[in-house]
């Protein structure tokens, strides 16, 4: 049987009938029963079906729906929901503070309790960071939502280290793009669902005010659910693909050789720094364009359907380069470098017409003037006034897309290894919120909007041309089993596809 963690399973007895070592199998594929054995363990038609990577992926897909993406839907509305975006900005602050320490470690935790409960655990924050925000309706309680966002930041760094190891390392080679595409779409359509409910209870709210607690109750229920479905999911130990292959791990992890894996990560490969401002910048748009684009200039009703926007154009951008990164007609060397070229191109034209926009419009000073009555924009502005900003708003979230789901295809075509790629995610998600925790604080220091649009922009340009010789020069068209061995302490006949076999020995099939 397979522990809980991701240890060996022990292998089964071996089936009663013997077969002489010298005896040769008949001519022909073996023909197997219900199910199959695979290095004398029994696996049921219906395990292998559950322990599959698109069934796991699919579930935790669901668990992200739930929490991250219904946070997403609750982050888009600019201010947690708040007119007033202090509390909001100071959580965030916090939120990806602590993420950003936890998250260099959270690839050890990861791989020593197993992805189940990782997730399990990660998903508790949630539901607790939008309680903050239905209690802040209430008794203004700043310090509430400022420990649930660091708590959230720890919870969170758990999280999606699991996730990126399940996307990263569970799917065969040919196939990560179209996986990381499921997904995407799967999360997003949480915040996509998730922005349904504050539009349909603030449609006639035309001026700016917080949302109902009608809305936080709802966010809290489903993230609730989300924290509970991941106890459904397997381990990574138990995962099969199609062609009986096993997920690359270590036989028997201790704090020890995590650490080690750690350290091994950069040592072994220390050009992957090259990728880290990528992973810098891969949350910073965010603030930018919830707080200072969406929540600052759109009243309430209308700042919720351009949420609702954003997460389908996020949609959009995850099945475009999901497909795109898996095309096969083309070598994945060649993939890599044209995806690269395309993200670069998307990155001048989308935030050039952003900066045409945002430089005609009113400064942060007048927006958050008190004194001063500042209009809102209203969908029923039309025009230049709503129109235009609405098709920027769904390229900021196709953009957003595009961007995850390169750097997460960059990762796994790195390497196939789920220890190395638990690893990996941790790194990327340690640096993307400390990334994403500077520029919380730089917004909740005032910074004019103009300043933050400039240095968003600035950073993603700078960060792709600091990767781009690892994109051109290390990505590979395959990673082989021998490299991918070296993060492990199992063999090549560990983790081998089942095949069939000429010579029969007792106890094996």
């Amino acid at each position: 049987m397979a522990d809980e963690k991701n240890g060996p399973a022990t292998e089964a007895p071996a089936p009663a009938t013997e077969v002489p070592e010298t005896q040769s199998a008949p001519a022909g594929p073996v023909q197997r029963p219900s199910g199959w054995m695979y290095k004398g363990i029994h696996i049921g038609k219906k395990e292998v079906w559950y322990a599959s990577p698109i069934v796991q992926l699919v579930m935790v897909a669901l668990v992200c729906f739930l929490c991250p993406g219904m946070y997403n839907a609750l982050s888009g509305l600019g201010g947690g929901g708040q007119v007033d975006a202090t509390a909001q900005n100071d959580a965030s602050t916090a939120l990806y503070s602590t993420f950003a320490v936890v998250g260099f470690f959270s690839g050890t935790l990861a791989n020593m309790l197993g992805v189940r409960i990782t997730l399990a655990f990660g998903g508790l924050g949630y539901c607790i960071y939008a309680a903050s925000f239905l209690s802040y309706n209430h008794n203004q309680n700043h310090g509430f939502v400022v420990f649930a966002g660091a708590f959230l930041g720890v919870c969170a760094g758990l999280l999606w280290t699991a996730q990126g190891t399940i996307m990263m390392s569970y799917p065969p080679e040919d196939r990560k793009g179209r996986y990381i595409s499921y997904f995407w779409i799967i999360f997003n359509l949480g915040a996509v669902i998730g922005s349904l409910v504050p539009l349909a209870q603030n449609i006639n709210a035309t001026e700016a005010t917080n949302v109902t607690d009608g809305t936080y109750i709802g966010f809290i229920v489903l993230m609730l659910a989300g924290a509970i479905l991941a106890l459904a999911l397997c381990n990574a130990d138990k995962i099969r693909r199609d062609d009986g292959s096993k997920v690359v791990l270590m036989k028997n992890p201790s704090w020890k050789t995590e650490f080690k894996g750690l350290f091994e990560t950069i040592t072994s490969a220390p050009w992957v720094i090259l990728l880290f401002p990528m992973f810098f910048a891969s949350n910073v748009f965010y603030t930018y364009q919830m707080n200072d684009f969406n929540g600052a200039h759109f009243n309430t009703r209308t700042k919720t359907l351009n949420n609702l926007m954003y997460w389908i154009s996020q949609i959009i951008g995850a099945v475009a380069f999901g497909y795109a990164l898996d095309f096969p007609g083309v070598r994945r060397s060649l993939r890599a470098k044209v995806s690269f070229v395309v993200l670069f191109v998307l990155t001048f034209a989308i935030w050039g017409g952003g900066w045409a926009w945002q430089k005609q419009q009113v400064t942060r000073e007048v927006v958050e003037n008190e004194e001063i009555e500042y209009r809102r924009y209203d969908w029923t502005d039309g025009g230049e006034k709503y129109i235009a900003p609405l098709f920027l708003y769904m390229f900021y979230g196709f953009y957003d897309a595009a961007w995850q789901t390169c750097i997460y295809w960059y990762m796994g075509a790195l390497s196939n290894s789920g220890r190395k790629a638990a690893n990996l995610t941790g790194f990327y998600k340690g640096i993307q919120s400390a990334g994403a925790a500077v520029f919380w604080r730089l917004d909740g220091l005032k910074t004019p909007f103009n300043t933050m649009f400039g240095a968003t922009w600035g950073l993603v340009a700078g960060a792709l041309i600091i990767a781009a010789p690892v994109i051109f020069l290390r990505i590979k068209d395959t990673v082989s089993l021998e490299e991918d061995l070296k993060f492990s302490d199992e063999t090549a006949e560990d983790v081998a596809p089942a095949r069939d076999v000429t010579v029969i020995k007792q106890g094996e099939v």
